[in-house]
């Protein structure tokens, strides 16, 4: 993409420059910069925290929320590279050769250049590069996912892992998902191969080890303030946790998810975290009803979602864990700490679930399943759970992962930082989206994204800090944002949301526009696209111009593969009157 001088200036004035005026105040005689720590959870929907309305046990997880902020209009991606690319950078994803996860790259095998696409270029910093050079210690903890296919194998090349953009230490893993029992590690630039304990699960060796780096940093004399980036698999599929994590939650999804979701919907609204008047979307037209399954039908799926149940608590608890090793090391009262979710809850696993084979069909049996129902959760099985109980994780929103409307893009996001909240356990209601992120850390250091590095002009920041909304409720909060996965579109602008689903094969000018207005419909429930045409009209034309600033040409058709595979295309959705 080409920029022009004052496109690129004006855009990092209002990113950083203007942006770090209110920290520097805040900063003023405090003797040391604050540590910095994002916790990236993975498929974790809107409504699965208890914070935000989940009856899963995150207790962790929630007295963040009680002593920080909730952030109930943050918006992502849709997708975990994507929303991990944009979250670094504080650029759009598409900007930044990141339009989807660098997996489908397999299958677009006629796109020029195809590899490339999913680098991102040298002229996008991260915040992990701008706080090293400002003296931060930087770590990568977990899932990275920012790879290129042909950089992922152990003799590839390494331009794009963690080492070589920004991070001192990278632990983790380097692809979308790994087993947890038995994970691809990797430990800076190589495959590790370990013996593991037979009690071994990933979030726990990820905890100890962002325990072991802060307490190895405690103890260097001279030591300056670190970044860590916490990304758990946690709880991207395979679901897999200790039985003692998802025995107690075995009664309450009994229920299913029906029940559940109108609870989660009731209780969501008596904390404020959405309208009262919040109108709960129907099912999706392949969604079934629960009172619709047999009997052992419901027997293994409940058991699906309470091991998914057990599994988020579980990582939750790995997290209290980090927590009190920054309160036993006086480190707590000066870390900012930011937790969110990549995309909505997953919905790749179909009306059925995925038993043993992740992305595969689930060719057994419910009887057959149930027949071996105690081996979901453990090492002998990698499985997900139906994707109705993703329509349970977005509550009270439409959809899930990899759709454009806010099932997809809207997850959970909190920010702890002590003394700078005046009213802790407080809701903001800004609409934030994840390219704010990175301008937001940077503007706690103290800083910003340089225009240059190294003589390279930057590319322009899409992101600007939400330190403002700390202190003001009534904060300015972004006004335009634009989406665009697999060829479906969104744009947001002001309280007005387009929506525009594409069908593979079919021309863009033929896509059926929605029009919700989110102040009066937070769900999206009602189109209003006849009755206001003229607004339909002008959020079209913005989506046009925002992709002209920050996409890549011409959109191209989805590959059939991606279509299929992403079961958002289904003929029998449409004719039932799902666009």
């Amino acid at each position: 993409m080409q920029f022009s001088r004052r496109e690129i200036v004006g855009s990092l004035l209002g990113a950083t420059a203007l942006s770090t005026l209110w920290p520097a105040t805040v900063l003023a005689g405090r003797s040391t910069k604050p540590n910095i720590i994002t916790i990236v959870l993975d498929d974790v929907g809107y409504s699965d925290l208890g914070s935000f309305g989940s009856e899963i046990r995150t207790v962790a997880i929630d007295s963040l929320a009680a002593g920080g902020l909730r952030y109930v209009h943050f918006d992502t991606k849709a997708v975990c590279s994507s929303t991990r690319a944009a979250m670094l950078t504080g650029r759009n994803s598409h900007s930044v050769n990141m339009p989807d996860v660098p997996d489908v790259a397999a299958v677009l095998r006629d796109v020029p250049n195809v590899a490339s696409k999913f680098a991102i270029p040298r002229n996008a910093e991260n915040v992990a590069q701008v706080l090293k050079r400002r003296g931060y210690a930087t770590w990568a903890i977990g899932k990275w996912h920012l790879i290129p296919l042909h950089e992922v194998s152990a003799d590839g090349g390494r331009d794009s892992w963690p080492l070589q953009r920004g991070f001192d230490y990278f632990y983790g893993f380097a692809r979308g998902w790994t087993d947890q029992y038995k994970p691809d590690l990797v430990e800076n630039n190589d495959y590790l191969k370990r013996d593991l304990p037979a009690d071994y699960h990933l979030s726990e060796d990820l905890a100890d080890r962002a325990i072991t780096l802060i307490e190895e940093h405690v103890a260097k004399a001279d030591s300056n303030a670190f970044y860590m980036n916490l990304a758990f698999g946690t709880a991207h599929s395979p679901i897999q946790v200790p039985r003692e994590y998802s025995a107690p939650y075995d009664a309450i999804y009994a229920k299913g998810w029906d029940a559940i979701r109108e609870e989660r919907f009731e209780r969501m609204k008596r904390m404020g975290i959405i309208p009262a008047d919040t109108k709960l979307p129907a099912r999706a037209p392949l969604d079934r009803a629960w009172a619709d399954l047999s009997d052992d039908e419901k027997a293994v799926f409940s058991r699906y979602m309470a091991i998914y149940a057990g599994f988020l608590e579980h990582c939750d608890r790995q997290i209290g864990r980090v927590l009190e090793t920054l309160k036993a090391r006086g480190l707590y009262e000066n870390t900012l700490i930011i937790l969110l979710s990549d995309n909505g809850a997953a919905s790749e696993a179909g009306q059925t679930g995925e038993f043993d084979g992740l992305y595969r069909p689930n060719t057994l049996s419910p009887s057959e399943q149930r027949a071996r129902i105690d081996e979901l959760g453990t090492a002998k099985l990698q499985s997900e759970y139906p994707r109705p109980w993703a329509m349970v994780g977005t509550t009270p929103l439409r959809r899930y992962k990899l759709w454009p409307y806010s099932g997809g893009t809207r997850t959970p996001m909190i920010l702890h930082w002590p003394g700078h909240v005046p009213d802790p356990g407080a809701i903001r209601r800004q609409f934030v989206d994840v390219v704010d992120i990175a301008p937001t850390i940077l503007s706690a250091a103290g800083t910003g994204f340089d225009m240059k590095v190294a003589g390279v002009l930057q590319m322009p920041v899409a992101g600007r800090s939400i330190l403002p909304s700390l202190r003001d409720p009534k904060a300015p909060g972004r006004q335009l944002q634009y989406f665009e996965l697999r060829g479906n579109r969104a744009i947001t602008s002001g309280r007005w949301r387009a929506v525009a689903m594409h069908e593979c094969g079919k021309p863009y000018e033929e896509d059926r526009w929605e029009l919700y207005d989110l102040a009066s419909d937070f769900s999206e429930t009602t189109d209003l696209a006849d009755r206001f045409p003229g607004k339909l009209l002008q959020l079209k034309a913005q989506w046009n111009s925002e992709w002209a600033r920050f996409g890549t040409g011409p959109l191209s058709q989805p590959s059939a593969f991606v279509c299929v595979m992403s079961d958002m295309f289904d003929r029998s959705a449409r004719a039932q009157g799902e666009h």
